[in-house]
């Protein structure tokens, strides 16, 4: 009776993306962060500055 219910045809109701499709997503999320990271990590404005000081500094960024 088990193997009825754990047969090769049972498919998930909701397929998983394609790897291309997650490749991409990913590579743009990565893109987005490293983008983030870097533009705060060396501004210039104080205010930007001072927001992100101990990040900065945890990640090894000079900003002195």
């Amino acid at each position: 009776m088990a193997a009825s219910v754990l047969s090769s045809s049972a498919r998930p109701a909701v397929s998983a993306p394609a790897l291309a499709t997650r490749l991409v997503a990913g590579s743009l999320a990565l893109a987005f962060g490293l983008g983030l990271f870097l533009a705060t990590g060396f501004a210039a404005p104080s205010l930007i500055h001072n927001a992100t000081h101990d990040t900065r500094h945890a990640f090894g960024l000079p900003c002195h």
